[in-house]
């Protein structure tokens, strides 16, 4: 994230914006950017100011939400390449303020028609490659989903053209931005890898090394790429010369010939096609939708186990937390109702799951079922058991192994003055992708594909997400829209891999039930129980209620210093918005109004 001083005279100038000193982010109103802003007229929350920028300027120039969520995303591509762009895929989740309806949009990534429930195993020893190894390779780049996302978004609800909402993009990655700690650092933890391919060092490696804070970093391979699918449309990307590149990246991975640094593993080509990049077609589902305390909470249906595990775990804290809970209390059923809730999703969940299993997962019956597991005055021994779908009362079936999936992505939030509401997530999966620049395109491949299990992970039971030809892995991405008495209430949404299901559900309890303002509620300290032994948490997590639960019989893992990275808009009377971001996770991210009220 670039926060200051990344919307400067410069900055500004290379969005095509008038500038003006301060930042004149908000209808002529001076507004310094950070990490919450309040007020009318539209709102954008992003992780990072140049995109958040870029968004702003749509709405105030009479774009929608939508319009004003691909420009920004399109800019995301550029500024947080290692999080997301057009070599990947996500959800895109719209509420129309005219209609009142919910819609979803399936951008993920397809594996190749290729792939079996093999593809991950070694054929030299029938093991499953290491996680880096599948990685850092042509198997794990799936086809993606963001072009296809943002033409039928723009479509279906923008009123502006993809073109015209690339080239704001365009303009950023040309004239470049200016480097943070965090893009950086980001750099030099995938140095290793970007060192073993050409186009990935011309591009992050200048001098051997990540470029340095401060400097200015462009790429003008992109803008073209940006160009190209503006003037051509996004049959390119997917049959045209762009796919041409793609299919040769991921069949011959472009090896340097002096590689910088050793690399443990052979750098495996991949079996995906130009056949397998034609044949590629968004998805939209119905979202899911759960009721909690009054609130209809709407998700990500499958591939996302997101919307699902979110609903599942809001039902169970609902159907067993009692009204005189106390702060300990809601901590201790949120920790459980979530590791219910993932033994359920791994076991359950996966792209081809019935929908008649899905709608049980989040009913309040199955909720009832789950939530008499939990003893108000002791922690359940983890891993817990899945619930069994043909039983009754407490009834559970054989455990399985714990899950784990994806580690960067990014989210965005917007809302436009006529009510319409965008939250999308969208990833390339680890930090960096599979590492692979497509050469003279610009951007990164996914790694999409090792969010599917290696091998099964369920003992007797079928695993709902192993490879298969033209299949989807299961993703933990949950960008979520709230309504209140059938009217917009909150909207949000994360990065953060299977974390992700955690951050969101954490932002919402801390707002919903522990009382606390929106700003509040992004900025208190997380912590993640995904039904392991030891429950993931941030520091502050750990010691302000450490004390409280461990008597519980909750135990914790070894500290992490972040977890997400949550983006949201919530809906004030009289058509306000409360606009928040990350105030220090991953840099802090920025949220603006057309018109700010302070």
């Amino acid at each position: 994230m670039r926060l200051l001083p990344a919307l400067t005279a410069l900055s500004l100038t290379t969005l095509g914006l008038v500038v003006t000193s301060p930042p004149a982010l908000a209808g002529g109103r001076h507004a310094t950017p950070g990490p919450t802003a309040t007020g009318y007229g539209g709102a954008v929350a992003t992780v990072d100011a140049d995109a958040t920028a870029i968004g702003l300027e749509v709405l105030k120039r009479g774009g929608n939400a939508v319009d004003a969520a691909v420009a920004a995303a399109a800019a995301l591509g550029v500024t947080e390449p290692f999080s997301a762009g057009i070599g990947g895929g996500g959800f895109f989740v719209h509420y129309d303020a005219r209609t009142r309806r919910v819609s979803t949009i399936d951008g993920r990534e397809t594996a190749p028609a290729a792939a079996t429930d093999r593809y991950f195993i070694d054929p030299a020893d029938g093991l499953p490659y290491d996680f880096t190894e599948a990685r850092v390779s042509g198997l794990s780049a799936g086809v993606p989903g963001t072009v296809a996302t943002w033409e039928a978004a723009l479509d279906r609800w923008g009123t502006r053209s993809l073109a015209a909402s690339l080239l704001p993009a365009a303009r950023l990655a040309e004239r470049g931005f200016g480097v943070d700690a965090t893009f950086r650092q980001q750099v030099a933890d995938n140095a290793a890898a970007f060192g073993q391919f050409e186009s990935s060092r011309a591009l992050y490696l200048p001098g051997g090394a990540p470029p340095a804070v401060g400097t200015i970093q462009r790429n003008p391979d992109l803008a073209a790429t940006y160009r190209l699918i503006a003037k051509k449309g996004p049959g390119v990307f997917y049959r045209g010369a762009v796919a041409d590149d793609i299919v040769e990246t991921i069949q011959h991975p472009p090896l340097a010939d002096d590689p910088a640094g050793a690399w443990a593993y052979p750098i495996r080509p991949g079996v995906l096609t130009k056949a397998d990049l034609a044949a590629y077609r968004l998805r939209f589902p119905e979202p899911t939708r759960s009721d909690y305390r009054g609130l209809t909470v709407y998700g990500m249906s499958t591939p996302s186990s997101g919307g699902t595990a979110v609903g599942e775990a809001l039902n169970i804290i609902e159907a067993g937390l009692p009204t005189s809970a106390t702060t300990t209390d809601k901590l201790h059923y949120y920790l459980e109702a979530s590791a219910l809730a993932f033994a359920d999703r791994n076991r359950y969940v996966g792209a081809y799951t019935d929908p008649k299993v899905l709608k049980k997962l989040i009913s309040d019956r199955w909720a009832a079922q789950r939530a008499c597991v939990i003893d108000r005055t002791k922690a359940l021994v983890k891993p817990v058991a899945p619930g069994d779908l043909n039983g009754a009362g407490c009834a559970t079936a054989a455990a399985g192994a714990e899950v784990e999936q994806g580690q960067s992505t990014t989210n965005l939030t917007v809302a436009d003055r006529w009510g319409n509401i965008v939250e999308y997530t969208f990833t390339i999966e680890a930090t960096g992708g599979n590492t692979m620049v497509v050469p003279g395109r610009g951007f990164i491949l996914n790694n999409e594909l090792t969010d599917f299990n290696f091998a099964p992970t369920q003992g007797a039971a079928p695993d709902p997400n192993l490879p298969g030809p033209g299949k989807r892995p299961r993703s933990s991405m949950s960008p979520t829209i709230v309504l209140k008495d059938g009217k917009p209430f909150l909207a949000l949404g994360s990065p953060g891999g299977a974390t992700i299901i955690t951050t969101v559900l954490q932002v919402l309890l801390n707002r919903v039930d522990l009382g606390m303002t929106l700003p509040e509620a992004m900025a208190a300290p997380r912590a993640s129980q995904r039904n392991s032994a030891g429950i993931q948490a941030e520091p502050a997590f750990r010691a302000r209620y450490g004390p409280q639960l461990t008597p519980l019989g909750h135990t914790f893992a070894a500290d992490v210093a972040e977890l997400g990275a949550a983006t949201a808009i919530e809906f004030t009377r009289g058509g306000g918005f409360i606009a928040a971001s990350e105030p220090s996770r991953r840099g802090g991210g920025v949220a603006a109004v057309v018109r700010p009220t302070r």
